[in-house]
Parts: structure tokens; C-alpha cells; sequence
């Protein structure tokens, strides 16, 4: 069995995933968002790599239950009904509509995810859930890899906690037979060092300074809030549903 940690998607190949199970967390803020939207109701989250490819996909798919969401440099693009941001994922906003959606990270990852099976979506709001599924997929297939968004291609510290909190989650006790990666055991050793708090951890990262200082603490505190959810987005055939 093994278990791999990636911090971004930065030199992820199409066959490092083919069809090996893949967990995506992007905790500031795209997988709590993409949680927060199907938890409320929304059909489906459309990935796009770009603004110009999610505006293009939206008008090929001529629907009326279409929200364009999405940000670029952590604010919502300009002609966007939504950003990305898990406050504005209301059920008055969301329920049963699709969201075509890109954001800096985030999406990134699940894009570079899509050829695994199964795509699962991880966050903080929907942590048990995540973890059983990707457990599961992991004792189903002897494989699993966390797959970080990280931020703007680089090292993401809440990113990397979440990622280790889940591999402490799914690793059996005994971990004998099982081989993991360097990125998950500094991963799990992040993980030690932050303890339980998960606030703490996600609060100390260059992400949440930044999110605060945009006036955006709020959305901050809504990625910390553990088990909010019982749901497991998957991505498949281009779509996030439950």
C-alpha cells in the first residue's frame, strides 16, 4: 500500500493519477467552497483553468442555472455572479444550480486530478466524511494520493496540515507494508506539530494573513469549521457533484 502527498500540482503527471484514487484539498478556499455550495443545495461545480475558459464554457452550455463563480488574486473576477468564497455560497444563491467556477488553486488541482478515480473533495467542513471515502479508496486500491492546491504553485501551510490530519486519518495503526512518501511524512509531522487545533494551523498560514487583510477573516473562520458537512463531492466526466 502507499500513500503520496502532493503540495501543488506542480509537476503532477497525467500518469502519476490515472485512475489511482486522489483526495484534492484546497482549504483556503476552493474546496470549502465547492463543500459549501453542493451542501446547500447547488447540482454541480464546473472547473474551469481560466476566466475566458469558465465565461466560454458557461455560454457553450446556454443554461439558465448557470452562476459564474471564481477569483483572481483571492478577489472576485469582475462580471461574476459569486467569488470564491464560502460565505457566498448561500442556499438562496445556490440550490439546484450549476456553478462554472476557476480559481487560482483550487481548480487547478482538480483539473490536474481528473484522470484519477475516484476524485474526491476534501476540506475541514467536511473532514469525517472525506476521510472514510478516501479510506476506503485507499484500502479498495492500495493507493491514495493528497493533492494540495497549495498557493500560486508553492507550499501552502493549511494545506499541508489538512493533508496530514487526513493521512493520520487513513494510514492504518499499524503501518507496516505500507510506503509514505517524504510530502506525507512532513505532512504528518505538520500535523504533530499543530496538534488539534486546527484553527491555529489554517490561522498561522500566509493564505489566511492574506484573506484577513482583504477584509476576508470571515471566510477564514468558515473554512475551520470541522464537520459543517456529511458530504464527499467527486469529480467525474467534468463535473463536482455529491
Amino acid at each position: 500500500m502507499k500513500l503520496s502527498v502532493y503540495f501543488t500540482a506542480v509537476g503532477l503527471k497525467h500518469a502519476d493519477v490515472a485512475g489511482r484514487p486522489v483526495l484534492v484539498v484546497d482549504i483556503l478556499r476552493a474546496t470549502t467552497t465547492i463543500v459549501t455550495a453542493l451542501g446547500n443545495g447547488a447540482k454541480a461545480v464546473i472547473p474551469a483553468e481560466t476566466a475566458a475558459d469558465a465565461i466560454q464554457l458557461a455560454n457553450n452550455l446556454e443554461r439558465d442555472d448557470l452562476i459564474l463563480a471564481g477569483e483572481q488574486g483571492a478577489e472576485r473576477i469582475e462580471g461574476f455572479q459569486c467569488g470564491n468564497s464560502p460565505l457566498e455560497m448561500s442556499a438562496e444563491t445556490v440550490k439546484d444550480k450549476t456553478l462554472v467556477m476557476t480559481t487560482t488553486n483550487g481548480t487547478q488541482a482538480l483539473l490536474a486530478a481528473e484522470s484519477g478515480e475516484p476524485v474526491l473533495v476534501g476540506s475541514v467542513i467536511n473532514f469525517s466524511a472525506a476521510a472514510r471515502a478516501a479510506q476506503a479508496a485507499f484500502e479498495a486500491a492500495g493507493e491514495l494520493i493528497i493533492l494540495c492546491g497549495g498557493r500560486e504553485q508553492r507550499f501552502a501551510l493549511e494545506d499541508a496540515y489538512v493533508a496530514g490530519r487526513f493521512a493520520r486519518e487513513i494510514l492504518p495503526s499499524r503501518q507496516r507494508g505500507v510506503e509514505i512518501d517524504d510530502a506525507a511524512i512532513a505532512a504528518l509531522q505538520l500535523m504533530r506539530r499543530y496538534g488539534e487545533k486546527w484553527k491555529t494551523a489554517v490561522n498561522a498560514s500566509a493564505a489566511a494573513r492574506r484573506l484577513r487583510d482583504l477584509g476576508m477573516g470571515k471566510d477564514v473562520a468558515a473554512a475551520t469549521e470541522v464537520d459543517r458537512f456529511d458530504i464527499v463531492p467527486r469529480y467525474a466526466e467534468r463535473q463536482v457533484k455529491v
